[in-house]
């Protein structure tokens, strides 16, 4: 019974969800079609039809003498009107049709020109009363402070910092992280960042989008907050499976807020981060603030939660360290002449990858701040021969691991120097005291597998060699273990020259899942896959959160006043009509590509999930749909109201309509270019859907 009521209320909520979007993408449709309605009746145009929606008609009613009428496609609508019809742009040039006082080729041009536009001034309007109504009720949104960084990318090479807040980018006032988003994907030329640092100091930086994806972007992620995750029937749990969280005692429960980390009031996630890195070998007592089971849930209780320290997984091997592929600006590394493509080799006298494993050099300089370091690096010198460089660097204050290689082709980044490099695939060593009993499958032809167990001295000397490559590297979650967040049974990372480190820090990030390997030689066509437990570090431990998964920032903006509220959806219908215009600006620059660009499906798709979140986001979405319709509805493309208009103003300036042959070619082309557009977006969609990532 329990079960059924569930699927019940499951159905329910969906069908609330399916009747919310309708109603609200159709009120943007009505609403537009209204204006027209409204100023062809104020204008005595006789209105034959008004329809939502496009295509074969589902249901019609007369009522005077007008049809009203739903219409099988729904991402649309029309007002038919005597002497208009886009689809037979001939009426317009109808002498016969305009004799007919009520059509609407006998109106002054003016008249036109209302009728055309109320549309669009209706969408401008509802758009703006979508948003007051939205701000008046309160709407959470995402701060523009940064979370991780993306190592490499032009905010990490800038200097920017975790906690760090951004306030204005190119003289533009940032208001939240969509806000952040805009304003870099929609820029042209060199970013202009003022931004605020975690202890209130301010500084500007000058930099230079990167621009390999589909969209300009600096390479910064929102950040999260004190409460720890509460899933809404999520299969996502708060506390990863197998991390250190797990051990908490007392446990940790969905809905906690920390408040203080060994004895430490913090009130953001970078104060959190700070004290996790200086105390990462240590067990953490964290001080947090839980309801009680009160059933109004408004009593709370501090709670004092010990969590053990997390030691880094290991695969039992050194790999190749790779060349340097970033230097931050302004950083130890930078001041020492470290350059991009240097590879570093020696430090402090210590062989890279023999004395010392790459993995383990962001703590290296990190445990050394304030001290010299000598660093020797192999520098590629004229004709291709190599030079080595020594220099002497100073690190800085700042742990090794706080800026993880979050992304697929992300590099490890020592933060205390300024620089990232890249782990290679090639294995130097095999550390045989911790490479555990593994079980292996040896490939004896193809589509045939042998399984056998093997020894650590076995896989030494039979599996896993030096110079041997990995291919690729697998996350298995065992069979009935409890989900970690991630549908597929199976991660699989190809490896390749740039993500193997993404690969090693994805092994921490789901600690519960067994490691599987696909290894090659050299010269040999074969590849083997050796399926192995990974051992624990007994002296390298983790930086992060130990495993609690939090909820991202999240603030509140509210208007106390309808006059407030009034100032506030000004403000963000006219920063979203100018947003508009320059994503036109920066797809026909291809700044902006077309990938990026949402049809039908994918609208659906969005609202659906806004509408799950409550009211106030929901009418954000329409209303920000609402001043798209407008602004697009007004391109000067023939058949769309800015096509019209040009016709009218050619009018207005030659005292002359367009010759009917004018009119039909250049309807045929407006109609062309919309379905071409029309075929585009859903093609996107489709991909998307086909893609899983819709």
């Amino acid at each position: 019974m329990a079960i059924l009521a569930l699927d019940i209320a499951s159905l329910t909520d969906s069908l609330v969800n399916i009747l919310t979007v309708a109603i609200g993408l159709g009120l943007v449709i009505f609403f537009h079609e209204l204006g027209h309605f409204a100023v062809a009746k104020w204008c005595d145009v006789l209105v034959e039809r008004f329809s939502i929606g496009f295509g074969p008609i589902l249901w019609r009613k007369k009522w005077g003498e007008t049809e009203y009428a739903l219409s099988l496609i729904p991402f649309g609508g029309y007002v038919k009107m005597l002497g208009q019809d886009d689809m037979d742009p001939s009426q317009l040039s109808s002498e016969e049709i305009a004799e007919n006082p009520r059509s609407y080729t006998a109106k002054n041009v003016a008249q036109r020109m209302g009728i055309i536009s109320a549309g669009v001034i209706m969408n401008v309007i509802t758009g703006l009363l979508f948003f007051m109504f939205a701000f008046r009720s309160g709407v959470d949104t995402t701060p523009a402070v940064v979370g991780d960084l993306q190592v490499g990318m032009p905010a990490w090479n800038a200097g920017m910092r975790s906690g760090d807040r951004i306030e204005a980018i190119n003289d533009r006032k940032i208001e939240d992280f969509n806000d952040l988003m805009r304003a870099t994907a929609l820029s042209s030329g060199k970013l202009e960042i003022d931004a605020v640092r975690d202890d209130g100091q301010t500084y500007s930086v000058t930099l230079d989008p990167d621009i390999t994806g589909t969209r300009r972007r600096i390479g910064v992620t929102p950040a999260e907050g004190l409460t720890i995750y509460k899933g809404q029937g999520s299969e996502i749990p708060s506390i990863s499976p197998g991390s250190a969280a797990v051990e908490a005692s007392p446990a940790l429960e969905p809905g906690d807020v920390v408040l203080a980390a060994d004895s430490q009031p913090v009130t953001s996630a970078s104060e959190l981060n700070q004290i996790l890195s200086n105390h990462r070998a240590d067990p953490l007592t964290l001080s947090v603030s839980r309801k009680t089971s009160e059933e109004d849930g408004s009593s709370m209780e501090e709670v004092d939660v010990t969590i053990p320290a997390a030691p880094f997984r290991t695969l039992g091997m050194t790999m190749e360290i790779g060349k340097i592929v970033a230097v931050q600006d302004h950083s130890p590394a930078a001041k020492a002449g470290l350059l991009k493509d240097d590879r570093l080799s020696k430090v402090d006298g210590q062989d890279i990858g023999g004395d010392i494993d790459p993995l383990h050099l962001p703590d290296y300089f990190g445990d050394r701040h304030g001290q010299e370091v000598v660093i020797e690096v192999k520098r590629e010198a004229a004709r291709g021969q190599a030079e080595i460089v020594s220099v002497t660097i100073v690190p800085d204050d700042r742990g090794g691991w706080v800026e993880p290689p979050t992304l697929e082709n992300s590099p490890i980044a020592i933060s205390s120097i300024g620089v990232a490099y890249h782990l290679q695939p090639a294995v130097l060593t095999i550390d045989q005291s911790a490479t555990p009993e593994v079980n292996a499958e040896t490939p004896t032809s193809e589509g045939d597998t042998n399984e056998e167990t093997l020894s650590p001295g076995d896989v030494a000397s039979r599996k896993i060699q030096p110079t041997d490559e990995i291919t690729k590297l697998e996350l298995i979650l065992p069979e009935g273990a409890k989900s970690d967040g991630v549908k597929d049974a199976t991660i699989s990372i190809e490896i390749g020259e740039t993500n193997l480190a993404f690969a090693f820090w994805q092994m921490q990030q789901f600690p519960s899942r067994k490691v599987r390997l696909t290894v090659q030689t050299p010269g040999e066509a074969q590849t083997r896959t050796v399926e192995i437990d990974t051992p624990l570090a007994d002296d390298w431990f983790l930086p992060t959160t130990r495993g609690i998964r939090f909820f991202g920032l999240s603030r509140p903006r509210k208007a106390e006043t309808f006059s407030q509220a009034f100032t506030m959806g000004w403000q963000h219908t006219r920063t979203s009509i100018v947003d508009i215009y320059l994503t036109l600006r920066n797809l026909v620059t291809r700044q902006l590509s077309v990938k990026e660009l949402h049809g039908p499906l994918g609208i659906v798709k969005v609202a659906s999930a806004v509408a799950d979140v409550g009211l106030a986001p929901f009418l954000l979405f329409l209303g920000f749909l609402s001043i798209n319709l407008a602004v697009l509805n007004f391109l000067p493309i023939p058949i769309l109201d800015g096509g019209h208009m040009v016709f009218l103003l050619w009018e207005a300036v030659t005292r002359s309509r367009p010759s009917e042959r004018v009119v039909v070619a250049a309807s045929l082309f407006g109609m062309t270019f919309i379905v071409a557009l029309m075929a585009l977006v859903l093609y996107l969609d489709i991909s998307r859907w086909y893609q899983g990532t819709m």
